[in-house]
């Protein structure tokens, strides 16, 4: 019979990688608490309209890379391909945005149907951030600041630099997309084929090609910093005053529009060269009419999206996950069958004792030989034995030393010291 395989793009977390992902989401939990983020889950699949409304019909995700359906019933669904619009219906519909004030994270799947590569995969993960009801500079910067400190509670800080750009207002972005195109109408002979597609429909995202035939003709292009207005021009002034102040260094980056069409104002992304073409590890900005655009009161947002496998990447380039084995502390064996009924009861009094204890306990008989050697297999630095007495017998699996025999309870207090 044949083998059933996974669908190209979606990958199994295996065992062996798991204690990185754990020690990832562990630092972003920690975060976002220090930061006193609530957390937010909203569903995988949603109706396709939040997604055509609120990403844009021109972008290429709507395009060409959801994951979309009907259902029996005729209608048209889709799996969730970024996260803030789930968050923006969620808030809406639950009461949560208007003349209020919510700092919001999740961590979400997320899926897009595009070529597979190294750290980017169609079904892939990513957290997240939303604030409400805020829109000065100040807030921007603290979103930034945010990510910046989960990179040093990594150790991969060294290897991100952050881009920075504006892109205005509704009003200005609008009159800069003119100028822009009829700048690149006056080029059209030097515009490959994505770039013509996208002149009419999403211009600015001309400026984020990576076709370096087309690098001279964006260089020249008009610069949206001509094109701002002077409230967006004061945000953006504050917002680097308030950066340079707090020690984050960052670049600005004119030709930085990010993806999708709910921006304005702030957008950043931190980018790194360590993960070749796939250089764009998290990336956000302002949305302060996406609220408004799918039903809700006018209400400011900023957020960013980070993709964790690409930092999962980084960790593991930085030899991480190396450090991160968690093997278990005990594991307890038995030294026949007439022990197998009692080794449970020891096992639970020793949880229950120590609620910190990795214990394993063996299963699937065997002689002492073959239980020591999976004993030894599991990680764990003692083996303890039962046996017919009321004393367990405890061997070091980590050093050097002689196996001794303790009394349960004095058992316990030796785990304990040793643990502490």
């Amino acid at each position: 019979m044949k083998v059933v395989k996974a669908i190209r793009g979606m990958n199994d977390l295996l065992p062996e990688d798991a204690v990185i992902w754990q020690y990832l989401e562990q630092k972003i939990r920690q975060l976002t608490a220090n930061y006193g983020y609530q957390e937010i889950r909203t569903p995988t699949l949603e109706k396709t309209a939040l997604f055509n409304r609120s990403i844009g019909e021109a972008t290429d995700i709507v395009e060409k890379e959801m994951y979309t359906f009907l259902d029996r019933n005729d209608e048209s669904l889709t799996l969730r391909p970024e996260g803030t619009a789930g968050v923006v219906r969620a808030g809406i519909e639950n009461g949560l945005l208007y003349n209020q004030q919510q700092r919001l994270w999740y961590l979400v799947d997320l899926f897009r149907y595009e070529r597979p590569q190294k750290g980017r995969y169609r079904n892939f993960h990513q957290f997240g951030i939303e604030i409400f009801g805020l829109n000065g500079p100040d807030v921007d910067a603290e979103v930034i600041m945010l990510s910046a400190r989960l990179w040093k509670m990594l150790g991969i800080d060294e290897d991100l630099t952050l881009h920075l750009n504006s892109l205005g207002s509704s009003t200005s972005r609008l009159a800069y997309k003119k100028v822009l195109v009829d700048y690149f109408k006056q080029n059209l002979s030097q515009l490959d084929e994505d770039s013509l597609r996208r002149l009419e429909s999403n211009p600015l995202r001309i400026l984020d090609s990576k076709n370096p035939q087309m690098k001279a003709l964006i260089d020249t292009a008009p610069k949206f910093s001509e094109h701002l207005d002077e409230e967006s021009k004061l945000h953006f002034q504050q917002l680097q005053e308030i950066l340079d102040e707090v020690g984050i260094s960052y670049q600005l980056n004119e030709k930085l529009v990010r993806g999708l069409d709910y921006y304005n104002r702030t957008v950043f992304e931190w980018m790194t060269d360590s993960l070749g073409a796939q250089g764009t590890v998290c990336g956000g900005g302002r949305y302060d009419g996406l609220v408004e655009e799918l039903g809700g009161k006018p209400t400011p947002g900023i957020g960013f999206g980070m993709g964790l496998e690409r930092v999962i990447l980084m960790l593991k380039n930085k030899g991480i996950n190396n450090k991160l084995t968690t093997p278990v502390d005990v594991y307890l064996m038995n030294k026949g069958l007439n022990e197998q009924k009692r080794v449970f009861v020891v096992a639970e009094a020793l949880r229950n004792a120590i609620p910190q204890l990795k214990l394993l306990t063996h299963c699937g008989g065997g002689n002492l030989k073959k239980q020591f050697k999976r004993a030894d297999n599991s990680g764990a630095k003692w083996a303890l034995i039962v046996s017919e007495s009321e004393s367990l017998q405890i061997k070091p699996l980590r050093e050097n030393t002689e196996q001794f025999e303790l009394s349960i309870d004095d058992s316990i207090h030796w785990l304990q010291t040793q643990l502490n």
